[in-house]
């Protein structure tokens, strides 16, 4: 069966912060930007985790304690790129034999900000479901969200000192 490629998702902010800073941000502090209803575990989320290497996990932690696993870390190139394994099905459960990826990158724009790119793609592994999943991560709702509640999220660090 042959599938049709699908267009990635883009989506872009613009951070105060250097590339590095907003990488680290980015990877490091995951909880305090990832939305809390981008969550696919059994119990309320309590906390999101990225470990920061080729192969590591990228998951949450629900407040009963349990983990579910999101995907892994398929590039690391701080503080240029990462590139993960978004194995979250149509039905918002993990399957380990589903593979689309979230590219991001980190670009500097003059001295103090950072153009901030995510790119959802392989998006046709969802099949039938793939423009469905288009609507969904396309839409205000969907990835914009995450993107700018880390734009907010680097802002108040930045305030805080």
């Amino acid at each position: 069966m042959t599938t049709t490629a699908i267009a990635p998702v883009m989506k872009t902010v613009r951070v105060r912060a250097s590339p590095n800073k907003a990488f680290r941000f980015f990877t490091e502090n995951l909880s305090k930007w990832w939305p809390s209803n981008f969550s696919i575990g059994t119990s309320p989320m309590r906390d999101a985790k990225l470990e920061p290497r080729v192969g590591g996990r990228w998951y949450e932690v629900g407040e009963d304690g349990s983990t579910c696993q999101w995907g892994e870390v398929l590039e690391w190139n701080p503080p240029e790129s990462v590139v993960l394994a978004w194995r979250i099905g149509a039905d918002w459960r993990y399957h380990p034999d589903l593979l689309t990826e979230v590219a991001v990158t980190f670009r500097p724009v003059g001295d103090i900000e950072t153009e901030v790119t995510l790119e959802h793609r392989k998006l046709e592994n969802y099949e039938e479901a793939g423009e469905q999943m288009v609507g969904i991560f396309s839409s205000p709702d969907g990835w914009s969200v995450a993107l700018d509640r880390l734009a907010q999220a680097i802002e108040e660090a930045n305030s805080a000192g």
